[in-house]
């Protein structure tokens, strides 16, 4: 099948042309093995320089062999070269070996097509299905990659819909240019920061060389790893855990509110229910009111965290993929009613500014 073919749904950015990669089979002739074991001197990819990704980013070149190299891609030329900059100033003088004043070598692509012409593992992180759909394009559109030592493998970290993932898949599948794995990502960017991400993937069963493969290139960015099942399945576990983040969230601010207005204590009744029955990630980590957890956006201005705008993307691709399943989901339309209010009224913070909503409407309300 001929690239072009396969890129026709792409340029398009159709999801009904997504079709399962279950049963596409590169020929014997064609198909390398996979290493499980990291090799030096390799090259690496990394497209998407965003809170999350540069974060990311910046742990996977710490953690690879000093010898490879990372190449870098972000339409935002002031973040690309800040990555440079904070790479190489950190060098190498505690790698055994390395040469006195050597560097970390990072490079920067000018588009995602020479990214994955350099690079054996390159890896995605983007905001939405269109953004992906385009950067895959940009690769396949001018025909075959050059071969390399490993065959390609492309690991997307972003949160799309299981139809697009799919499809994006199939085109890297049907033109024999790698293996495509969604592998998107749960911690915030508090995690990301720190290494402590938790990954959820989709990748062929039937290879167990690729499974470890890919796991050995998350936990350099994270610190769990779940292989979820086939390609897309990574997406799916991902919109249905930040469909319940979404809703604890909604839950965490209005349970705050509630309490404070009765005249409790925020810490003291954050505590207890960090204690208790209505424990969650929202109230523990990300508590929505200001002073109660020190690193939390909400002691920042709800500032550096995950936007209202990706947990609206996040709910609209989990109601998409409900839809196309059949499922029922009762809470959503409420939920995407008090984040759009949530966003008119504080555009650009993190989404547990919700409780500054909430608290704003009971205000008023008195």
């Amino acid at each position: 099948m001929s690239a072009s073919s396969v890129l026709l749904p792409l340029r398009r950015l159709s999801l009904s042309t997504a079709a399962s990669t279950s049963s596409i089979r590169a020929p014997a002739s064609t198909r390398r093995a996979f290493s499980t074991t990291l090799r030096r001197d390799a090259t690496w990819g990394f497209i998407g320089l965003g809170q999350m990704g540069y974060a990311m980013a910046k742990n996977l070149r710490a953690k690879i062999p000093a010898s490879d190299t990372l190449v870098i891609c972000d339409v935002r030329k002031e973040i690309t070269s800040k990555f440079v900059e904070e790479t190489r100033a950190a060098g190498v003088a505690d790698v055994p070996g390395a040469a006195p004043g050597n560097v970390l070598s990072v490079e920067v692509a000018a588009n995602a097509r020479e990214v994955a012409e350099k690079s054996e593992t390159i890896i995605t992180s983007l905001p939405e299905p269109k953004h992906i759909k385009d950067v895959f394009h940009c690769i396949l559109k001018r025909g075959p990659l050059p071969q390399l030592a490993q065959e390609r493998l492309f690991i997307d970290t972003s949160t799309i819909d299981p139809a697009s993932s799919k499809e994006v898949a199939n085109a890297i599948h049907t033109t024999l240019t790698g293996r495509f794995v969604d592998a998107p990502m749960s911690g915030g960017v508090v995690g990301a920061r720190a290494g402590t991400l938790s990954f959820m993937f989709g990748a062929s069963s039937k290879s167990g060389a690729l499974v470890e493969r890919v796991k050995s290139v998350l936990l350099m960015m994270g610190q769990k790893v779940w292989h979820m099942g086939e390609q897309g399945t990574g997406v799916s576990a991902k919109l249905a855990n930040n469909y319940i983040l979404a809703i604890n969230n909604i839950a965490t601010a209005e349970a705050m509110n509630l309490g404070i207005r009765w005249g409790l204590n925020p810490k003291t009744l954050a505590d207890m229910i960090n204690s208790s029955t209505g424990r969650c990630w929202p109230s523990e980590i990300n508590n929505p009111v200001p002073g109660v957890v020190a690193t939390a956006p909400a002691g920042r201005d709800y500032e550096g965290g995950f936007g209202v705008s990706l947990m609206k993307k996040d709910l609209r691709l989990a109601v998409l993929a409900a839809q196309e399943s059949g499922t029922p989901l009762e809470l959503a339309p409420v939920a995407q009613r008090v984040y759009d209010a949530t966003e008119e009224a504080n555009p650009g913070k993190d989404f547990s500014v919700v409780y500054r909503y909430l608290l704003e409407k009971s205000d008023k309300a008195q």
